[in-house]
């Protein structure tokens, strides 16, 4: 492959990455797909239809992962959550602070892009104070606390720390036949369980589970296999164009703010280039925004007080800092990386919504303290 084709097949996969978190924000301001809101729903009101809407696209992502590791179309081992450690404490830890975060922050940071591009400055001030923190907690000084704490407690495994390889591993099945019962299994549990839920056979139910899954999987394929130059004609190693981490990625949605951020402070040093990551969140914005605009529910909306600020700016900070030391966050991490079946997505999911549930019940107890 000659340099021009590097080039062009580099632009054809942020281009598509951009189209598809363009969907994923109209889809997400359309049908109010939200994963905070799941969870809130359930504990407040003891409604399933969002955390089912949730399931339903984790069900589609893990199926469809598992159908393209099992055609060869991406290797699991050389995605971002393809690691062999089982950073258990951090993915807790991490999880645990961006739950209660998003809680505070009212949203989580697919909800705070989409909330920003349908005219909300305070998510905006949000997003900002959450990349701020997710970079420190990446490079600066929270990042010294992070590697020094619960990055030194892990599980070291000969093999990828995901539930296929070492099912695989225990049973002498290949990897890619032991992603495909396990994904295409629980997978479709979870499908089948979200689609029984009463009244839930509803096209806006539908279309947010079924899409945002389908995104999820496209975005797979993008990076891990569009994108993926087995020799490049420079360093003669394998590559995945456009990508942060330099292996395949899909939907997340804190680290790629910081460099999103990064990015627009140096845009004039050449060496910070667009990523999957980055125009991912532009995609995201400009997307909610066509949709809201379309839909006439496009409003500027500030803050209500000074403990309305406080509130925010405490749940960004946690959810800077949580979400990069978990790895990801409620799409990072509760839907891109479940769809690996990773060891490290599973504690972090538990973790993010375990958090959810006691921001849920802080923000209650306080209620009751102010009557």
């Amino acid at each position: 492959m000659q340099l021009p084709d590097i080039s062009a097949l580099n632009t054809l996969v942020l281009s598509a990455s951009f189209f598809l978190s363009l969907l994923f924000g109209a889809l997400v301001q359309r049908t109010h797909f939200c994963t905070m809101g799941a969870v809130s729903d359930v504990v407040n009101m003891g409604d399933w239809t969002r955390m089912r809407q949730w399931v339903l696209a984790i069900g589609i992502a893990m199926a469809g992962f598992a159908v393209l590791a099992y055609a060869d179309l991406i290797d699991p081992t050389q995605t971002i959550h393809g690691g062999n450690r089982w950073l258990w404490l951090s993915a807790a830890i991490g999880g645990a602070l961006f739950g209660f975060g998003m809680v505070l922050a009212s949203g989580c940071g697919s909800k705070t892009l989409v909330r920003v591009g349908a005219g909300s400055l305070k998510s905006l001030v949000v997003m900002l104070v959450m990349g701020f923190a997710g970079f420190a907690t990446m490079k600066g000084i929270t990042a010294v606390l992070r590697v020094s704490t619960v990055d030194q407690v892990a599980v070291d495994f000969s093999t990828t720390a995901n539930l296929p390889y070492l099912l695989a591993s225990a049973l002498g099945l290949s990897p890619g036949l032991a992603a495909l019962l396990l994904g295409l299994g629980l997978g479709s549990a979870l499908i089948v369980w979200a689609l029984r839920g009463d009244q839930f056979l509803r096209a806006e139910n539908l279309w947010a589970g079924i899409g945002v899954g389908a995104i999820v999987v496209a975005m797979w394929w993008v990076s891990g296999h569009l994108g993926r130059v087995a020799e490049h004609p420079e360093t003669l190693e394998q590559v995945f164009l456009a990508t942060n981490s330099g292996r395949a990625e899909a939907l997340s949605f804190v680290a790629p703010i910081s460099y999103a951020l990064d990015w627009l402070m140096f845009f004039s040093d050449r060496t910070k280039v667009l990523t999957l990551g980055i125009v991912s969140v532009f995609g995201v914005i400009a997307g909610s925004a066509l949709m809201a605009l379309w839909g006439r529910t496009f409003r500027w909306e500030g803050f209500g007080g000074t403990e309305d600020v406080a509130n925010h700016l405490v749940g960004a900070v946690l959810m800077g800092v949580g979400g990069v030391t978990a790895m990801g966050c409620t799409i990072g991490q509760g839907l891109t990386g479940l769809s690996t079946l990773g060891l490290n997505s599973l504690v972090a999911f538990g973790a993010i919504v375990a958090g959810a549930v006691l921001g849920f019940r802080y923000q209650m107890w306080r209620l009751e303290r102010m009557d």
